[in-house]
């Protein structure tokens, strides 16, 4: 206090550390006087306590709204204050007066006391330790001016017409900023006539807001003025230092009433004298603005909103239904349109629960289908009318995306395809992204927002089932693009509990399809069950409910169906598409140059080009877009996990073990199917296949850490129990899946699968066994195409087994096969045999015909007509001769390497005919008079080197060599046994070279032959014509072991044993049969064995009573 007791001002506080750095100097004695000032002195009522409660505070609403202001001074009586001009001006002249610079000015004294000015003080700055000591400096006195404090009645009065851009000075338009004011003149009249002072205060802040608004012109939206109020009271609260609690609570009514009025504005704008206008009246458009724009929605609108939707229920609404508009609006536009506004929109509102759980409530979060609507109609709704669709819809798959990512499609190089594709990769990958924060923020929200969460994926698959069917139009099923996001999202929904240990495979319960499931299976293919079957099993409801894991897992598993499985199978019909279409070009552009005269068919010719390409351009387009998309390796790396953790569960439930990778896994499986593994869909196994042998045709490389021995087990498993499944496809798929996993790739010289087949205990246990039996199995699989499906399927089996053959293991299987499952092995090699000298016909066949076509051609005098179908017999022979040429290659492959590893198995009596006959007769095709007819021109094109073929065909005689009863055999084959063709094989070994200690061992071998055949030619000579009735009638041989049919004829053994390996019916009456139908006829054998023996005692008798020097005939 000074000397007359009147308290000090309270100074800045830079001024304040002025004067303590001061005191230390000892300076302060001739500043102890209050300075002169032009302002009136302070209240007397002013105590030091307020003072230092409210220090002066640099209240600035932002910087944008910051204001030069005098210093402060505070009133603790504030008097009326004059009028708003009046204020001005002395506002105005305290600027003019020095003492209103004052922080400044000082600051500048004080700095220049510091330096030594000579002006101030007459000795050098000292340094920080005399000051330290206490010691003091004189110094001049100073003249301090304190400024006038502004008042809280001021400061309220200027800070809301700050943030509400009003004034109640009619004659100030506007601010310092040089923003337009709004004028009220009512709240001004209303203020003065109850004497209150003509000023903006917290009470005044609705009318001001009322009046203010009802000022915007009707043209415009009332949210046009309110939200740029909004962001300008927010930043007001938002200051570097928190206002004092009077002030504080001024800007917080002013927040409150800005964002009620808001609401008012949005849901009753007679409110405001306005008539309800729907463009208007939503935050729709202000929604897609970015937050940080003065129109835009921020967050802290969205927490004040979301906190009052409890006592306010016009709030939620409100954001509801511009959700509901901006998803109307997005479900007509693509990604080459504006989108991700939208969905940065839908991100922002994703963080608030309340409003999520609003909006599940809404009646177009879920299709409501009507009577009126077919299933075309209802399977595409979910796309565009319903809130999350058009989300959802967006991707580079649209047709008008394809086309600007793969412009000029049919003639654009690799690269730049390849460019485009990891380009649409990027994109659709961080729309996903996006797509899938929605989602978690939905199913986490609450209870019922998840459930309307699943109910609304479950509707999508459940009605698009069609998607799968054969023919499908585009326009009755949801788009490509939709339903491959509709999977994706479902693939991360399921990603938590998809580790390596399997943790969670527990929960994924198999009732979840008996529990009221919103899976819906009922038109579904089932694995091993009619639909009678499956639909009593499903009616035994099991009570509870389903767990999330269960209710995700089903439903992914069918949008892999539905979804991204029925978009990857498109790439197959969109080949055949552009193959087509290319060729209809082709052929009108071969008509354009014979259309010149006729300008009319000529103009309809290149229209019909024209339609062609733009055709062909989209298909191409497409199919580009729909391989960059379904080729995204981070989206196939988790569908792998997701497919592995399916592979097991599958297993589990066949066998009814608590299985996981890494245990033992017993099979066979049980005799008793479990009725839960046979009435689940088809499609549980067949995304399974379907996935492994996409990636592996296209993205190997994603494998090589995604592949663990579940995948072997489970097609080893349903190749072994193949009664399991029912469909013939899905099982052959199975192998087909083992065939993909032996492709080399980049270092695995035996493909993915192939060191896990080889080495793993499980498949060197079952694996050579289930291959065999489903060779055997594909012979009869009841469908149209099984005769040529069973090569191609055969094809692959031996793929997978050389894959295999050098491990030692399964050749001792192999060997062990033919000793313990005799029957089983006999069927197998008699197959085989079948199949070698169908496949070695067919292809020698087609070898002759291209001879003969070729020959054809070198012909000058064919006329053009005949030249023209020449040439396209000429192909058609080709292609199917190399396709069976290369199934011959094939088989003679595997048959050198049984032979070579199983001699005895191969020589058992109901084997060893067989393969004698199919040998001679193929060698005589190969060496024989007519082999000329067999000469082509560029032969490897047909996969026909006859060097090789020839090769094999003498290694395999080699291996069975020392095997008497092979001799035999060969010898006593009366249709092709030849002793030329032998020959002339030898002459053709030395051409090309085989090794002289081959050719040596085949000489020898045709020294047996023909020894066998001497003898087997006497003693046919000794029995001489045969008795009818010993007679086999099929094939007219002596029989041995004479059995009776069930159809009563009497045939041998050996030759029903034959038939009923190739076909397992009665030969008389073409009934089913088996070989333990049939009954020794024992009184016929022993009638022939005593004629046999009758004959051959005549025989000896006549030859040892010949003189054996008579040489004369008779």
């Amino acid at each position: 206090m000074d000397s007359n007791g009147a308290p000090e001002p309270t100074l800045p506080p830079q001024e304040q550390m002025r004067q303590r750095r001061l005191e230390r100097l000892g300076a302060l004695s001739s500043a102890n006087n209050p300075p002169k000032s032009d302002a009136p002195a302070p209240s007397a009522s002013t105590s030091p306590s307020t003072s230092a409660a409210n220090p002066p505070q640099s209240t600035s609403l932002n910087q944008e709204d910051a204001r030069p202001t005098s210093l402060p001074n505070t009133e603790a009586h504030p008097t009326p204050s004059p009028s708003h001009s009046q204020t001005q001006q002395q506002t105005q002249t305290q600027s003019a007066d020095p003492s209103s610079e004052l922080g400044v000015k000082e600051k500048t004294e004080s700095s220049n006391s510091m330096t030594g000015d000579p002006g101030n003080i007459s000795t050098s700055k000292r340094p920080a330790a005399s000051i330290d000591s206490g010691k003091t400096i004189a110094t001049p006195s100073k003249k301090m001016h304190i400024g006038r404090e502004e008042t809280f009645e001021n400061w309220s009065h200027r800070a809301l017409s700050d943030i509400f851009r009003v004034t109640l000075d009619e004659t100030q338009t506007h601010d310092n900023r040089g923003n337009k004011l709004i004028y009220l003149p009512e709240l001004k009249a209303e203020l003065e006539q109850s004497g209150d002072p003509v000023k903006l205060t917290a009470s005044s802040i609705d009318a001001a807001i009322l009046e203010a608004a009802r000022n915007v012109p009707t043209n415009k939206a009332l949210l046009d003025y309110l939200l740029p109020c909004w962001k300008r009271v927010v930043r007001a609260n938002k200051s570097a230092r928190p206002p004092p609690p009077e002030k504080q609570a001024v800007l917080n009514e002013a927040k409150r009433l800005c964002m009620s009025n808001c609401i008012f504005a949005l849901t009753m704008p007679e409110y405001f004298g306005r008539e309800p206008n729907p463009e208007h009246d939503t935050l729709a458009p202000y929604l897609l603005r970015h937050h940080e724009n003065d129109d835009g929605i921020c967050l802290d609108f969205f927490a004040e909103a979301v906190s009052r939707i409890q006592e306010d229920d016009t709030v939620a609404p409100v954001f509801t239904d511009a959700l509901v508009r901006l998803s109307g609006k997005l479900a007509k536009m693509t990604m080459n349109d504006d989108y991700k506004p939208y969905i940065n929109c839908f991100l922002t509102y994703a963080r608030f629960p309340p409003l999520l759980n609003a909006l599940v409530q809404h009646p177009r979060f879920q299709v409501h289908p009507s009577p009126e609507m077919s299933k075309e109609q209802i399977a595409v709704s979910s796309e565009t009318e319903t809130i999350l669709g058009p989300f959802f819809r967006i991707s580079p798959l649209q047709a008008e995306v394809t086309k600007v990512y793969f412009a000029g499609a049919r003639t654009i190089d690799a690269g730049r395809v390849k460019s485009a594709q990891s380009a649409l990769q990027m994109t659709l990958k961080a729309h996903q992204s996006d797509l899938t924060n929605i989602t978690n923020a939905l199913v986490r929200a609450s209870a019922s927002a998840r459930s309307s969460t699943l109910d609304w994926f479950a509707f999508i698959v459940n009605t698009n089932h069609k998607r799968r069917a054969m023919h499908v139009k585009s326009t009755e099923v949801a788009s490509d693009g939709f339903m491959v996001n509709v999977t994706a999202i479902l693939d991360r929904l399921c990603e938590p509990f998809l580790d390596t240990t399997f943790s969670k495979i527990e929960k994924i319960d198999v009732d979840y399809l008996r529990r009221n499931p919103r899976v819906d299976v009922s038109d579904e293919t089932k694995l091993n069950a009619d639909q009678a079957t499956a639909d009593a099993f499903y009616k035994k409801l099991v009570p509870g409910s389903s767990n999330f894991i269960s209710e995700v897992f089903f439903l992914t598993l069918a949008a892999h169906h539905y979804g991204l499985g029925a978009t990857s199978s498109k790439l197959k019909s969109l080949d055949k598409e552009i193959k087509y279409v290319e060729g209809l070009i082709r052929k009108i552009e071969d008509e354009l140059p014979k259309l010149h005269n006729n300008p009319l068919r000529l103009m309809q010719a290149r229209n019909h080009q024209q339609q062609a390409i733009s055709s062909v351009e989209k298909y191409i387009a497409l199919k580009h877009a729909i391989e960059g998309a379904v080729l995204d390796e981070s989206m196939q790396t988790l569908s792998l996990q997701f497919m592995r953790y399916v592979s097991v569960w599958l297993l589990r439930v066949a066998s009814g073990t608590d299985y996981k990778p890494g245990k033992d896994f017993k099979l066979p499986l049980p005799a008793d199917q479990p009725e839960a593994f046979s009435c689940l869909p088809e499609y549980a196994l067949q995304n399974v296949v379907e996935t492994f042998k996409f990636v592996f045709r296209f993205i190997p490389r994603i494998l090589m850490s995604a592949v663990g021995d579940e995948i072997i087990i489970l097609c080893i498993t349903f190749l072994r129990s193949s009664e399991y499944i029912k469909n013939p496809y899905l099982k052959s798929s199975l192998v087909t899946l083992l065939y993909s996993g032996t492709w080399p790739v980049y270092h695995l010289q035996k493909g993915v699968l192939g060191d896990f087949l080889t080495g793993s205990p499980f498949a060197n246990e079952h694996l050579l066994h289930a291959l065999m039996k489903f060779y055997i199995e594909c012979e009869h699989s009841g469908i149209s195409s099984a005769f040529y499906d069973k090569f191609n399927i055969r094809y692959e089996i031996f793929q997978v087994i050389k894959c295999i053959w050098p491990n030692s293991v399964y050749q001792e299987r192999l060997s062990r096969e033919s000793e313990v499952n005799k029957q089983f092995f006999v069927q197998f090699v008699n197959l085989l045999l079948n199949d070698a000298t169908y496949l070695l016909d067919e292809a020698l066949t087609k070898l002759v015909k291209i001879h003969d076509y070729q020959k054809q051609l070198g012909d000058e005098s064919l006329s053009a007509e005949d030249r023209e179908k020449v040439t396209s017999d000429l192909e058609q022979a080709e292609q199917q001769c190399q396709s069976w040429m290369q199934l011959v290659n094939d088989t003679m492959g595997m048959m050198k390497l049984f032979t070579a590893a199983l001699r005895d198995a191969f020589t058992m009596p109901e084997i060893v005919t067989r393969l004698a006959g199919m040998l001679n007769y193929n060698l005589e095709s190969l060496v024989g008079p007519k082999r000329g007819n067999l000469k082509v021109k560029d032969s490897r094109k047909y996969h026909f080197d006859p060097k090789t073929l020839l090769s094999d065909f003498i290694d395999i005689y080699l291996n069975l060599a020392p095997k008497p009863a092979f001799i035999e055999a060969v010898a006593a084959d009366g249709r092709s046994y030849k002793p030329a063709n032998f020959d002339t094989a030898t002459n053709l070994l030395e051409r090309i070279h085989k090794p002289p200690e081959a050719i040596a061992a085949w000489k020898a071998l045709i020294g047996k032959f023909a020894e066998a055949k001497e003898r087997q030619a006497q003693a046919e000579l000794d029995l001489g014509e045969i008795p009818p009735e010993f007679e086999d009638p099929l094939i007219g041989d002596l029989m041995t072991d004479p059995v009776i049919l069930p159809s009563q004829n009497i045939v041998d053994r050996s030759t029903i044993v034959q038939q009923l390996l190739s076909n397992p019916r009665d030969p008389f009456t073409r009934m089913p049969m088996t070989i333990e139908d049939v009954v020794p006829a024992n009184d016929l054998r022993i009638r022939i064995e005593e004629w046999k023996a009758e004959r051959i005692a005549e025989a000896k008798a006549k030859a040892s009573s010949r003189d054996p020097m008579d040489t004369t005939d008779g």
